[in-house]
């Protein structure tokens, strides 16, 4: 079968979809995940239905898009943040984490759209398994850069599972933390403290 499929139509189809990603963050951010419809998100994009529906089942499907590619960056972020670490050595842990929590720095557009939609997933049959699935691979994907980031500071995780779990919470915790106390000065410093914390709770010295 001959491919019929066009440079500009592959072109089309991908700014199409990037369109639709953008504005439905857009419209989740102002209305809520909750109040918003397919028809929000074509409106704000400028395309009709048939375009939505020719890209996702679903905002659901669109969310989940949206989270993977956010996540997707972050730990190409945090991967370049361990690599610039072999010409930049770290001096110490404390180092180690201040440069690792540069890379996730809050955003209270995004944490109100993702609590919203958790909330959703809860009440979704099937949904709450897909999230966990993805929260599984994502966690993994990051300990392995963790293992790597470890090891310039001589220390190996004990407990990796646990780890990650401790990682998760400290870091969503402290997210509703830092955007509703009066002193984000001061919740930011309990953050790091946190993290820190974390990090020597479930690692030990590596063996030389």
């Amino acid at each position: 079968m001959v491919d019929t499929t066009t440079p500009r139509t592959t072109r089309r189809r991908i700014e199409t979809r990037r369109r639709l990603l953008d504005s439905a963050v857009e419209v989740f951010s102002e209305k809520g995940f909750g109040r918003t419809t397919v028809d929000d998100v074509c409106t704000r994009a400028g395309f009709t239905r048939g375009a939505f529906y020719s890209n996702f089942v679903s905002l659901d499907e669109l969310f989940l898009t949206v989270w993977e590619e956010r996540s997707d960056a972050f730990l190409a972020s945090a991967e370049a943040t361990v690599d610039e670490a072999n010409q930049d050595p770290v001096t110490s842990l404390e180092e180690g984490i201040d440069r690792l929590l540069e890379l996730s720095a809050i955003d209270d557009r995004w944490a109100r759209i993702e609590w919203e939609f958790t909330a959703h997933a809860l009440r979704t049959p099937g949904l709450r398994e897909v999230m966990a699935a993805r929260e599984e691979r994502i966690s993994e994907l990051l300990l392995r850069i963790l293992d790597r980031a470890m090891n310039h500071v001589n220390l190996r995780i004990t407990d990796r599972a646990a780890f990650a779990a401790a990682l998760i919470a400290v870091h969503d915790g402290t997210t509703v933390q830092m955007l509703i106390e009066p002193d984000p000065d001061a919740a930011r410093e309990r953050r790091r403290n946190l993290f820190l914390a974390v990090v020597q709770t479930y690692t030990e010295a590596a063996a030389s």
